[in-house]
C-alpha cells in the first residue's frame, strides 16, 4: 500500500472506533512508499488519534530506533524456529532483538505439528531472555492448505493445561489463564467485531476466518482473550491493561 491509502484506512478505522493499530505482515520493516518508512506511518497514526501502535516483524532485519509503543516478534520456538522459517533465522532474529534496544518487545508462538514439542523450552527461553518482556500463546488455524499444521483440540488442551502451569508459576505469558482455558475447546462467542482488519489488497472485514467453518478452529488467542474481556474476567482485564498501559 501506498502512504495515502494506509492514512485512507487508518483514518476509517479511528472513525469505526479502533484505537489500538497493529502494523503486520507482509514484513514491516521493508515496506516504504518513496522517502515513507514505517516510522512515518506510526507518526501518523499517532496523529490521526490511535493510542497504541505496535508492529510485528519476523526480526530478519534490524529495526533499532522503531517508534512502536511495543514490537512483536514472530518466534516458532527455540530448537524448531528454523523447522517453520528456514535455516539461519534462528540467529538473525536473536541478534536483532538483542540490539533493537526497545523496552517493550515481546515474542508471539503460533504451536503448530512442527513445534508443538518446543512449547516448554520456548517458556523457558523468554523467561531467560533479558531482552524479551512476554510470549503470547496461539495455534495454527487450518487454513486451506494449511490443515496439516493445526493441533487436534484434544493435545491443544494438554498444551494449554501446561502453558497455565507456567503462568501459575510467574513465567512471563501474556494470555490470561481465563483467556487460555477458552481456546482449550474454543466454545465461546467470538468477538471478531471489536476489530478491523485491512488486507493487502485494500479490502476491509473482520478477522480472515471470521464467518467461515475456521471459526469453531480459531487458533488466535486474542479471540479468547477478548471473549474473556466482555465477560469481565478480571485476569484477563487486568493482562490487557499491562500490555497495553
Amino acid at each position: 500500500m501506498t502512504y495515502e491509502q494506509v492514512r485512507e484506512h487508518l483514518q476509517y478505522s479511528y472513525d469505526q472506533g479502533s484505537r489500538f493499530v497493529d502494523f503486520e505482515g507482509g514484513e514491516v520493516t521493508i515496506w516504504k512508499d518513496g522517502e515513507y518508512r514505517i516510522n512515518d506511518l506510526i507518526d501518523l497514526a499517532k496523529k490521526i488519534g490511535f493510542y497504541s501502535c505496535t508492529i510485528t516483524t519476523n526480526a530478519q532485519l534490524p529495526f533499532q530506533g522503531s517508534k512502536a509503543d511495543s514490537i512483536w516478534v514472530s518466534l516458532d520456538g527455540v530448537n524448531f524456529h528454523e523447522e517453520v522459517r528456514g535455516k539461519g533465522t534462528f540467529a538473525k532474529l536473536e541478534k536483532n532483538i538483542a540490539e533493537c534496544g526497545h523496552k517493550d518487545l515481546s515474542v508471539n508462538m503460533v504451536v503448530n505439528t512442527l513445534n508443538y514439542t518446543d512449547v516448554d523450552a520456548t517458556l523457558e527461553y523468554v523467561k531467560n531472555n533479558p531482552h524479551i518482556k512476554l510470549i503470547s500463546i496461539n495455534f495454527h488455524t487450518p487454513f486451506p492448505g494449511t490443515e496439516y499444521l493445526a493441533i487436534p483440540l484434544e493435545e491443544r488442551a494438554k498444551i494449554i493445561d501446561r502453558v497455565i502451569e507456567y503462568k501459575k508459576k510467574g513465567y512471563p505469558i501474556m494470555n490470561s489463564i481465563s483467556g487460555l482455558k477458552l481456546m482449550k475447546t474454543n466454545r465461546f462467542t467470538k468477538r471478531c467485531w471489536v476489530t478491523n482488519f485491512i488486507y493487502p489488497d485494500g479490502s476491509r472485514g473482520l478477522c480472515i476466518g471470521h464467518g467461515t467453518d475456521k471459526c469453531d478452529q480459531c487458533g488466535f488467542c486474542m479471540s479468547g482473550e477478548m471473549a474473556s474481556v466482555f465477560s469481565f474476567k478480571p485476569d484477563t482485564i487486568f493482562a490487557g491493561l499491562k500490555l497495553r498501559c
